[in-house]
C-alpha cells in the first residue's frame, strides 16, 4: 500500500476543511483561475515559440486556494512554463522541463503530482478546476459513495469525484464541455500536431522516469488511477484524451519492459560465464550479478503488473467504445504491443480482440486491425503463434478484400499476400481462385495487390540456373523462364473466362511483372515460332490472347496506367518515370519497326490479330533515330496494304486508318514515304469505285449483282474509315457518291448497307470541307460552291429521313445534325479578314422534319420498343438501342445550343424531361443550362411554351374522350413545372424571367377569353395551378405587381370565388399573396371560405363585379370592391404593372400577407347582415 504523507491528524483535518471550502467555491475558481489555462489551449502555438510566464499552475492555484500554501511548503521556485505549455516547444525542451518536474517531484511529490493531474485536465480542453482532499484509507466504507459524476443545473457546472489514492480528486468544469472542440478533435493540422506532441510527452515522461521515480509505488499508482477513472467518464473529451494517454503510457511501459528484459538477458549471460569460471566457490562479483538479476526480475514483474492493470482497466473497457476514434487508438496500440512485447501479448487471449474488431462498422477501425496484423505476419519468428488465428479468421480476411472502403480492401490483400508467402497451405485453391479474380477490379491499387499475389503464386517459378558465366546461357535461361511464365499467364487468363479484360490484367501485373511484360523480343519470338514436334506451339486462341497482351504491354509502356473504368492510378509522373517511359518508347520503336511486318505477314489471315497488331505503330516515338528508317516503313505499309486487301472489318479498317495517320504525321523522310503509300492506296480505291459505279449507276437507277454490290460496299467501307482520319477532298468523293442518294428506292435504289456508307462518307467530306475552309476558300466563287454543296447534302439527307430502313434514317439524321453543327462552329470562329463558309440556314421544312424525327425515334415508350423487338431480347441490345437514342438526342440538342435551330424548338424536348428523366435527364438538363446562358428570357419563354403545349394536348384529349398513352397527366405536368421552377436558383438573377413566366401565363389564360353563359370560366384556367409552382421564386414586390396584373385581366369578368370551377384562380391568388414565411396557399383558401356567407342568405345581383355580393350585403363587399372593382382597375391601368412599386401605402401592404386579412376591420359604409 502507498504510505500516507507525514502530517499530524490535526493538520490533515485542517487541510480537508480548507479543501472542502475550496470545493464549495469552485464555480468562482473556474472563472478566475483556470480560464487562463483553457485559453492557452485555444491560443497556443501555431507559432511554436517559448514564452516566459510569471507563475506556474500551482502559483495560480494558490491565489484561488488558501490550502495550497501549506502543502506547497511556503515560498517555492516559480516555473518558467507549465507542463501543458511544454507541448508547444518540441522534444528537447520537453525533456528538460520533465527533468525539472522529476526533480521537483522528488522534493515535494504531492504538489508535482497535482501539476501533472492538471496537465491531463487541460489537455482534455477543460476550463475547470481540480481540487483534492486526502482520504484516510483505500478501504474506507464511505469512499464509494463519494465517487460520483453529477450535474448542477443551477450553477451550470458539472462535477466528477474519483479516487487517485491518497486523494479524492474533484474536477469541476462548465456544462457545455461535451459540445465544444477539445484539442484532439480540433479542425485543421492542429489536432494532428497536438496528438503527436501529447504522445511524445507520455513517452518522454516514462523514459525519463524509468530509472528513478517510476518504481516508487506512488507516481504510477496515482497516474494509473487518474487515467483509469477519467477514461471511464461520460464526458467525451476526458474519455478520449485519457484513453490515448493510458494506451501510450502502456506502450511506454512496454519499452521499459523490453529494456529490462535485454538487461536481464545480458546479466544472466554474464552470470553464466562467471559461474563457469568459478565452479568451486562463489565470489563477490557473482553475488552482485545475482542480486542485479533478482532486482531486474522484480522491476520487470512490477512493470508487467502496471501493464496488466492498464490493459484491464482501460483497454478492456474502451476497445468497444461508442467513439470510433477511441476504438482505432486501442486497436493500433494493441498491434504494437503484440509486435514489440510478443512474449506477454502475442497469444490467442489478445489476438481475439483483433479478430473481433475486424467486424467493426467503421473502416478506420478495420484498417488499424489489418495494419497491426501486417506487422505481425512480416516477422517470421512470430508466425508459429499465429496459426490458430489464421485458421479462425481466414474467411473474414478473404471477405474483407471486397470491403466497401478501398484502403481496407487493399491492405487486406497485402496481408493475405504475406500469409501466402509464409505458409503454403494457409490458403486453399478455392481461396486463391477467389482472390486472383481481383486482378480485374476497377480499383487499381487493389488490382495491383492481387497482381502481386498472382505473380508470386503462379508466375514466380524460377527455372534452374547454371553456374557458368556465359552470357549466352544466361540469356537462354531468362528466355526459358519468361516463356514458362507467359504460358502460365495464358492458362490463367483462359481459365478465368473473362476474355475482354486483357488490358486490365496487364495493368494489374505491371508494377511487379514489368520486366516480363516488356520483354518484347521473347513475346515476338514466341509468336513467330513455328510449331514442331519438340515444341507444339500455341493454339489459335492462345495466339490471339498473346497478341492482345503484347499490344497492351506496348500501350502501358507508352501511355502509363490510365485505363477507362479503372480508378486510383497515379496521374502525374515524376522525372524518373518520364525517363523510363521515353526509354521504353525508344526500345519498342526500334524493335517493332523491324518485327511488325513479319507479324502482320504471319497473322494476315486472322482479322483479330492484325487489328491488334496494327495499333502498335500508334505508340512509336517520332524522335527516335530508327523511326526515320524509310525501308522499314515501306515494308510496314506494304504489309498493311496486303491486310486491307483481305479484310474489310470495322476494327481492322479503324486501326489501319489511325496507324496510317500516325505514320504520315511529321516532316521526316519516313513520313513522306507513308504519305505516298497512303495516297497510292486511296487512289486505287477511288479508281475501283469509279469503275464499279460506272457500270451500276445508270441515270436514276442503280443495278448491280450481289458480287458487284459486295465490292462496292467493301470499297466504300475503306474510304469511309480513312476519310474519318484523313483529308481526302482532292479525290472529289462528294461528286462521285452524291448521285447514289438521289435514286429513289422504289425505282431500284441502292441497298441500305450502301446508303449507310455513302451517308457517312459524304458527312466526312462536308466536315473536312468546313474545317479546312480557312485555307481552301480563297475566293467567293469557292464559298458559294461550298454552300451549294452543303445545301445539296442537307436536301439529300432530308430525303433519306423518309426511307423505309431505320438505319438509313438514323444515319441521315446524325449526318445532317453533325454537318450543321460544324457549319455553325466554323461561322463562330471565322476570321473576318479572309474568306470563309457563307451562312446557310436550314429550311423550315427540314427543321420540322428533324424535330419530328426526334419525337418519334428518341422518345419512344416501352410498347414501341417491344413492337420493334428491342427490350425483350437481351439487356445488351436494350443498352445499345438506348445509346443510339442518346446520340441522336445529343445531336439535336447541339443544333439548338449552336443556334442552328430556334430555341423554341427545344420545347419539344423539354416536355419529356420528367417522363424520360432516367434515360435522357442529363442531356436535357445540360441543354436547359446552355440555352439559359445564351438568353435567359428566351429560355424562360421556351419553358412556358413547353408547359402550355402539354396542357393544350391534355385538354384536347379530354374533350375527344380518348386516352392517348403519349399524353401526360395533369399531375405530371405540374411536377414538370415544379422541376422547372427549381432550376431558377437565384431569385435576383432570374427575377425578370420569373415575372415574364407569370405574365405570359396570365395572358395565356385570360387574354382571348370571352365570358358567356355557356363558357363562364376560361378553358385553360387549370393552367394557373401549374403557374403557381413558380410563385415561390417571385420576390415580394414582384408578387404584388403580378397580382395587380392578374386583377387587370380579371376585372371585366364575373368571378364567383365560391364556385368550384374558379378554385384554380383562388389558389393562384393565394400563392401570390403568401408573402409571410411559413404560410401556404391552403391557409388562404380556408381563410377565404371562412368569411364567405351562405348563398341562401344573400341577394345575388348581376353586376360586373369580381364577387356577386353587393356593397350593402356584408362587410366583405367593401373590401372586395376596393380590390377588384373596375374603377380601381382603371386607376391602376395607366401604370406599368411590371415596374417596381414605390413605397406602397400601409393598407395595401396587408394584401401581401393574406387575401382577406382586413375583413374584420370596422367600416362605416358597410351594413351588418344577419346570416
Amino acid at each position: 500500500m502507498i504510505p500516507e504523507p507525514t502530517a499530524s491528524a490535526a493538520t490533515r483535518a485542517s487541510k480537508q476543511r480548507k479543501n472542502s471550502h475550496d470545493e464549495a467555491n469552485s464555480s468562482a475558481a473556474v472563472n478566475q483561475s483556470e480560464d487562463e489555462s483553457g485559453n492557452e489551449n485555444r491560443q497556443k502555438s501555431a507559432r511554436r515559440r517559448k514564452r516566459a510566464h510569471t507563475g506556474s499552475e500551482n502559483v495560480k492555484r494558490k491565489r484561488a486556494k488558501a490550502s495550497g500554501s501549506s502543502r506547497a511548503g511556503g515560498s517555492e521556485h516559480v516555473e518558467a512554463v507549465t507542463l501543458f505549455q511544454v507541448l508547444t516547444m518540441g522534444r528537447s525542451a520537453m525533456q528538460t522541463v520533465i527533468d525539472d518536474w522529476i526533480e521537483a517531484y522528488q522534493k515535494n511529490r504531492d504538489t508535482s503530482l497535482l501539476d501533472l493531474i492538471s496537465f491531463f485536465i487541460q489537455c482534455s480542453g477543460c476550463k475547470g478546476v481540480v481540487t483534492a482532499e486526502m482520504c484516510q484509507s483505500g478501504e474506507d466504507s464511505e469512499l464509494r459513495s463519494k465517487m460520483v459524476e453529477e450535474l448542477d443545473e443551477v450553477s451550470g457546472l458539472q462535477y466528477k469525484k474519483f479516487l487517485a489514492f491518497p486523494w479524492i480528486l474533484t474536477v469541476t468544469w462548465p456544462l457545455d464541455t461535451d459540445n465544444v472542440e477539445y484539442p484532439l478533435i480540433q479542425s485543421g493540422p492542429e489536432a494532428r500536431w497536438f496528438s503527436s506532441e501529447f504522445c511524445d510527452f507520455m513517452s518522454v515522461l516514462v523514459s525519463q522516469c524509468q530509472h528513478s521515480v517510476i518504481f516508487d509505488s506512488y507516481l504510477m499508482n496515482t497516474l494509473i488511477s487518474l487515467l483509469t477513472e477519467l477514461s471511464d467518464s461520460s464526458v467525451r473529451a476526458f474519455r478520449h484524451t485519457c484513453t490515448l494517454a493510458a494506451v501510450k503510457l502502456l506502450s511506454s511501459l512496454v519499452a521499459v519492459a523490453l529494456s529490462l528484459s535485454v538487461g536481464l538477458e545480458n546479466s544472466q549471460k554474464v552470470y553464466e560465464v562467471q559461474e563457469r569460471k568459478t565452479r568451486q566457490r562463489r565470489n563477490v562479483q557473482q553475488e552482485r550479478i545475482e542480486k542485479k538479476v533478482t532486482e531486474l526480475q522484480g522491476k520487470r514483474a512490477e512493470i508487467e503488473s502496471m501493464m496488466d492493470i492498464l490493459f484491464k482497466g482501460v483497454f478492456l473497457k474502451r476497445y468497444r467504445d461508442v467513439l470510433p476514434e477511441i476504438r482505432s487508438i486501442c486497436m493500433e496500440e494493441l498491434g504494437w504491443w503484440m509486435k514489440l512485447y510478443s512474449s506477454a501479448f502475442l497469444n490467442d487471449s489478445y489476438l481475439k480482440y483483433m479478430g473481433w474488431m475486424m467486424h467493426d462498422k467503421i473502416p478506420d477501425v478495420r484498417l488499424k486491425c489489418v495494419l497491426g496484423l501486417q506487422g505481425l505476419y512480416v516477422d517470421p519468428q512470430l508466425l508459429p503463434k499465429l496459426d490458430l488465428f489464421t485458421s479462425r479468421f481466414k474467411d473474414r480476411l478473404i471477405s474483407m478484400t471486397l470491403d466497401k472502403d478501398n484502403e481496407v480492401a487493399v491492405q487486406t490483400m497485402k496481408l493475405l499476400l504475406l500469409i501466402s508467402r509464409t505458409s503454403d497451405d494457409a490458403l486453399s485453391p478455392e481461396d486463391y481462385q477467389q482472390l486472383l479474380q481481383l486482378v480485374y477490379s476497377s480499383q487499381r491499387p487493389l488490382a495491383a495487390a492481387a497482381g502481386e499475389l498472382l505473380f508470386s503464386r503462379l508466375l514466380n517459378t524460377a527455372g534452374p540456373t547454371s553456374d557458368t558465366e556465359d552470357e549466352i546461357n544466361k540469356e537462354e535461361e531468362v528466355h526459358k523462364q519468361h516463356t514458362s511464365r507467359l504460358k502460365a499467364l495464358l492458362q490463367f487468363y483462359q481459365e478465368s473466362e473473362l476474355h475482354k479484360h486483357v488490358v486490365y490484367l496487364v495493368d494489374s501485373l505491371w508494377d511487379v511483372g514489368a520486366a516480363l511484360l516488356k520483354d518484347w523480343p521473347t513475346l515476338t519470338s514466341i509468336l513467330l515460332q513455328d510449331p514442331s514436334s519438340h515444341a507444339p506451339g500455341l493454339t489459335c486462341a492462345e495466339q490471339v490472347v498473346l497478341v492482345e497482351m503484347l499490344v497492351a504491354s506496348v500501350r502501358q509502356a507508352a501511355e502509363g496506367p490510365s485505363l477507362a473504368g479503372r480508378s486510383g492510378a497515379k496521374k502525374v509522373m515524376n522525372a524518373k518515370e518520364r525517363k523510363i517511359q521515353n526509354d521504353d518508347c525508344t526500345k519498342l520503336t526500334d524493335h517493332f519497326l523491324v518485327v511488325l511486318p513479319k507479324l502482320l505477314s504471319k497473322f494476315s489471315e486472322s482479322s483479330d490479330c492484325v487489328a491488334s497488331l496494327m495499333k502498335i505503330p500508334q505508340f512509336f516515338l517520332p524522335e527516335c533515330p530508327d523511326s526515320d528508317n524509310t525501308q522499314a516503313v515501306s515494308a510496314l505499309t506494304a504489309e498493311m496494304e496486303t491486310v486491307l486487301e483481305r479484310h474489310a472489318g470495322p476494327s481492322v479498317l479503324e486501326a489501319a486508318a489511325r496507324t496510317s495517320l500516325s505514320l504520315c504525321g511529321g516532316g521526316t523522310a519516313s513520313s513522306a514515304t507513308a504519305r505516298d503509300a497512303r495516297d497510292s492506296v486511296v487512289q486505287s480505291w477511288v479508281d475501283q469505285l469509279t469503275e464499279l459505279l460506272g457500270g451500276s449507276l445508270k441515270g436514276d437507277s442503280f443495278s448491280a449483282d450481289e458480287e458487284k454490290t459486295g465490292d462496292i460496299l467493301a470499297t466504300l467501307k475503306k474510304l469511309r474509315a480513312f476519310h474519318n482520319c484523313h483529308n481526302l477532298l482532292r479525290w472529289n468523293l462528294f461528286e462521285l457518291l452524291s448521285p447514289l442518294l438521289s435514286v429513289e428506292s422504289s425505282e431500284g435504289g441502292a441497298p441500305p448497307e450502301v446508303l449507310l456508307e455513302v451517308l457517312q462518307c459524304l458527312s466526312s467530306c462536308m466536315i473536312w470541307s468546313l474545317s479546312t475552309s480557312t485555307d481552301t476558300l480563297t475566293s467567293r466563287e469557292k464559298a458559294v460552291a461550298q454552300r451549294l454543296q452543303l445545301r445539296l447534302f442537307c436536301e439529300r439527307g432530308h430525303h433519306c429521313l423518309s426511307r423505309s430502313d431505320p438505319r438509313v434514317q438514323q444515319q441521315a439524321f446524325l449526318g445532317v445534325c453533325d454537318v450543321l453543327t460544324a457549319h455553325s462552329f466554323q461561322l463562330q470562329v471565322l476570321d473576318p479578314s479572309c474568306f470563309g463558309p457563307l451562312l446557310y440556314t436550314p429550311s423550315p421544312k427540314l427543321q420540322r422534319a428533324l424535330s419530328t424525327f426526334v419525337c418519334l425515334h428518341v422518345f419512344t415508350g416501352p410498347d414501341r420498343e417491344s413492337q420493334s423487338g428491342v427490350g425483350g431480347n437481351s439487356e445488351e441490345e436494350r443498352l445499345e438501342e438506348l445509346h443510339k437514342r442518346r446520340n441522336m438526342l445529343a445531336a439535336f440538342c447541339k443544333l439548338i445550343v449552336h443556334r442552328v435551330l430556334e430555341m423554341s424548338m427545344a420545347a419539344e424536348v423539354f416536355i419529356y424531361y420528367m417522363k424520360y428523366f432516367n434515360e435522357f435527364g442529363d442531356i436535357i438538363k445540360e441543354t436547359m443550362c446552355r440555352t439559359r446562358q445564351m438568353d435567359k428570357i428566351e429560355s424562360a419563354r421556351t419553358l412556358v411554351l413547353c408547359l402550355q403545349q402539354l396542357l393544350v394536348r391534355l385538354k384536347r384529349e379530354q374533350e375527344s374522350g380518348g386516352a392517348h398513352p403519349g399524353v401526360q397527366t395533369f399531375t405530371s405536368i405540374r411536377e414538370l413545372a415544379r422541376r422547372f421552377a427549381l432550376s431558377f436558383g437565384d431569385q435576383f438573377k432570374f427575377r425578370e424571367c420569373v415575372v415574364m413566366i407569370h405574365r405570359n401565363g396570365i395572358e395565356f389564360v385570360f387574354s382571348e377569353f370571352s365570358q358567356t353563359a355557356e363558357t363562364p370560366t376560361p378553358p385553360y384556367l387549370s393552367y394557373l395551378p401549374i403557374l403557381s409552382e413558380f410563385s415561390s421564386k417571385l420576390l415580394k414586390p414582384d408578387k404584388k405587381t403580378v397580382f395587380s396584373y392578374l386583377q387587370k385581366h380579371t376585372a371585366e369578368k364575373v368571378i364567383d370565388l365560391r364556385e368550384e370551377s374558379w378554385q384554380p384562380l383562388l389558389n393562384y391568388r393565394a400563392s401570390l399573396l403568401a408573402a409571410a414565411e411559413g404560410e401556404d396557399a391552403a391557409s388562404y383558401v380556408s381563410s377565404d371560405r371562412k368569411y364567405l356567407p351562405s348563398r341562401s342568405k344573400l341577394k345575388l345581383e348581376g353586376c360586373k363585379s369580381p364577387c356577386p355580393l353587393s356593397p350593402s350585403d356584408s362587410k366583405v363587399a367593401k373590401v372586395r370592391k376596393s380590390s377588384f372593382s373596375p374603377s380601381h382597375q382603371e386607376k391602376t391601368a395607366d401604370t406599368d404593372p411590371f415596374s417596381l412599386p414605390v413605397e406602397p401605402p400601409a393598407k395595401r401592404s396587408n394584401i401581401q400577407g393574406t387575401v382577406l386579412s382586413i375583413l374584420n376591420e370596422e367600416d362605416d359604409d358597410t351594413v351588418e347582415v344577419e346570416l
